[in-house]
């Protein structure tokens, strides 16, 4: 009886994690693969990303082995551990020299099939300013052919082939999963203390949702690997705006109930009794003084 007690005590002091960096990366690779177009199916899964095709060269390629074989490494793991094996992650290492170069698929981000649009922006100090917006960071990926000669085989934003395709921005979505992870982390940050109480809490959560089904794919791979920040960080935002808005509401309706030599609300009348014994305290304060 105890042992099971103890067991129940273990479960429940257990952090659980409801979200996690892997799996949001994974879901929003996932996402704008669906605005892409490949020349085959295996060309999605990029093993780095570089500003340009002219970085990449000899350290950049070993690079890329590096970072194959440790994704390789960790899908065997999870694989096997899924299957019931007890195995450890060292046993599942492979030999990134073993990795031939025609197997890579180098990211490159890249403004170049994007078509422009003159005069979306009056003052454009960027690439991007000049091209048609995006709902997220343009790339395209590259591969190795066994010439050993460079060759384009995707291209985001874009559907059919690599020549003769078409721009396309409208050809995909979130996944189901993705838009799931949204909701769930809307409606933990709406649990929390300095939040909950709010009477308009459902229309926080609700414009907090919004906001990261608009930036949600923003996210830019290449300069970070933390999207949960990101996305708190824009959660964050959207509960304060509400917040901010509806404090303005309520300032006007207490000026004008006031105007109107009716009471305000509880919180203005409040903040005016604490107002009011601050000054009888300061008046005190001097005649002590005297």
């Amino acid at each position: 009886m105890y042992i099971i007690i103890k067991r129940i005590g273990e479960l429940m002091a257990r952090k659980i994690n409801y979200l996690n960096n892997k799996d949001i990366l994974k879901e929003i690779h996932k996402s704008k693969s669906t605005f892409c177009s490949f020349v085959a199916d295996s060309d999605h899964q990029f093993d780095i990303i570089l500003p340009s095709i002219d970085k990449i060269n000899i350290r950049t390629v070993a690079e890329a082995k590096r970072a194959q074989a440790k994704r390789l490494q960790h899908e065997d793991f999870d694989a096997r551990k899924l299957a019931g094996e007890k195995i450890k992650l060292a046993e599942c290492e492979i030999d990134y020299r073993k990795i031939k170069k025609t197997d890579l698929v180098f990211r490159i981000m890249t403004f170049d099939h994007v078509p422009d649009e003159p005069g979306r922006k009056k003052t454009p100090k960027t690439v991007a300013d000049h091209k048609v917006k995006l709902n997220f960071p343009p790339y395209q990926h590259y591969r190795f052919s066994e010439e050993d000669d460079l060759m384009c085989v995707g291209k985001s934003h874009w559907t059919g082939g690599m020549d003769n395709g078409n721009f396309d921005l409208k050809g995909g979505k979130a996944t189901n999963k993705l838009a799931m992870m949204w909701m769930k982390l809307c409606d933990r940050y709406a649990t929390r203390g300095n939040v909950r109480g709010y009477t308009y809490n459902d229309e926080m959560r609700g414009q907090a949702i919004l906001q990261l089904a608009q930036i949600g794919l923003q996210f830019d791979e290449s300069k970070s690997a933390n999207p949960f920040a990101y996305y708190t960080a824009a959660v964050t935002n959207s509960f304060v705006r509400v917040i901010n808005i509806e404090k303005r509401a309520q300032n006007i309706r207490d000026d004008i109930l006031e105007m109107n030599d009716m009471n305000p609300s509880s919180t203005r009348q409040s903040a005016g009794d604490w107002e009011a014994q601050e000054r009888r305290e300061k008046i005190a304060q001097a005649k002590l003084a005297k």
